[in-house]
């Protein structure tokens, strides 16, 4: 029994730390470090070339939207080139951007994955920033200078930009819970950004230097993951931009949220396998820190102890010697998972309700990195995955 209660205690402060105590822990140090180290601002007033990069499948319905929010980018027009790569599309998409004159697409039939495309798109581009985007995704119109001007600290060698979710009055629980899980991310991207380096980029937004790209293996799941992680293990930092930012509605159902919660929870597993050397904290020392506690625990252990916890639970309060603080607990995570179930019954019934998306959304992505195990065993070999709908 005192095993059992040892599992028990340790598995709790994973689950703690992994989603709270991380960031409690992150607020401290960055605050410690700005007392003997105050900031320092870098300003770039040349405006180089930059490539805004879309790597697109089957975005007819987006291109029009995408190509007026690129033109109203406040950025000098002979220093901004535009790629788009669609290979595989058999929509309209290509037809629709031979409107644009001013824009490169790059096109083969054989539909192999995002990473794939982007591995073919890099060879003709020539710029030194290449700024990432994806088709349904608008960004800001300061984005890219405020991307540069990043850029103009000489360790920096990747800039993630912010993902927000358009959440409307009308949204149930995949905008609500989305949109509540990225601000919680954008807050500890920010802080491990002020502390030493962000961990990863989103590819609804990011940006690196043409000479850090390195070809990545083309059944990659999570390509920006993969590619920022490698410029970072390379020396480089980086940076968080949150005056750059994409703005994307959330997924049109659960179902589509779950594909996608599922697919990246099995590119996450994927990662930490290929970027496995970044384990050495001894070798890599801050940033093996950040990206332990910040992803490493949320994609392997921490979903596992979770729903472990309760059967442990249940048994430590049926015949531990004090099971006073073991029942409080099982209570407590009893009416956690009823209000999860609950929001759950309210999301089927289109019933909008923010505080009880909260317990459902955290299970729901907890239930779908265990999934990803057996998507990743699934989808071995192949980069190519089903698109999730949008709202």
């Amino acid at each position: 029994m005192k095993t059992l209660e040892v599992i028990f205690w340790i598995s709790l402060f994973v689950i703690f730390y992994t989603y709270l105590g991380y960031g409690i822990l992150l607020y401290f140090m960055v605050k410690l470090k700005n007392i003997f180290h105050k900031p320092i601002y870098y300003y770039e007033q040349d405006t180089p070339e930059v490539t805004l990069f879309i790597a697109a499948y089957n975005e007819e319905e987006v291109v029009k939207d995408k190509m007026e929010n690129t033109f109203a980018i406040d950025y000098p027009e002979n220093a901004l080139k535009i790629v788009w790569v669609t290979d595989g599309s058999n929509d309209k998409t290509n037809e629709l951007l031979k409107a644009y004159s001013n824009v490169i697409v790059l096109y083969e039939p054989e539909r192999r994955g995002k990473t794939a495309a982007i591995n073919r798109g890099m060879k003709y581009v020539t710029s030194p920033i290449i700024v990432f985007t994806d088709a349904n995704t608008m960004i800001n119109k300061e984005s890219i200078r405020e991307i540069v001007n990043c850029f103009a600290n000489k360790k920096v060698g990747c800039v993630a930009g912010e993902k927000r979710i358009l959440v409307k009055d009308k949204d149930g629980a995949t905008a609500g819970g989305e949109g509540l899980y990225w601000k919680y991310e954008s807050t500890l991207k920010s802080l491990d950004s002020q502390l030493y380096s962000a961990v990863g980029a989103a590819g609804e937004l990011f940006a690196i230097r043409k000479e850090l790209f390195e070809k990545m293996e083309n059944d990659t799941l999570l390509d920006d993951f993969i590619l920022s992680l490698r410029i970072a293990q390379k020396g480089y930092k980086i940076a968080y931009c949150d005056t750059a930012y994409a703005i994307e509605t959330a997924s049109a159902s659960m179902q589509d949220e779950e594909k996608r919660k599922v697919r990246i929870a099995a590119g996450g597993l994927q990662s930490i396998w290929r970027l496995r050397s970044l384990l050495n904290i001894f070798r890599y020392g801050m940033l093996s820190f950040q990206y332990v506690s910040h992803r490493v625990l949320r994609w392997s252990l921490t979903p596992i102890l979770l729903f472990l916890l309760f059967p442990i639970n249940l048994i430590l309060a049926l015949y531990c010697y004090n099971p006073l603080p073991y029942i409080i607990i099982l209570i407590l995570q009893c009416l956690f998972y009823i209000a999860g179930l609950w929001g759950y019954y309210l999301s089927t019934k289109s019933i909008k309700n923010k505080f009880l998306f909260i317990p459902y959304y955290f299970l729901f992505m907890n239930v779908n990195v265990i999934r990803g195990f057996f998507y990743l065993m699934k989808k071995k070999g192949s980069g190519v995955w089903e698109k999730a709908k949008r709202a």
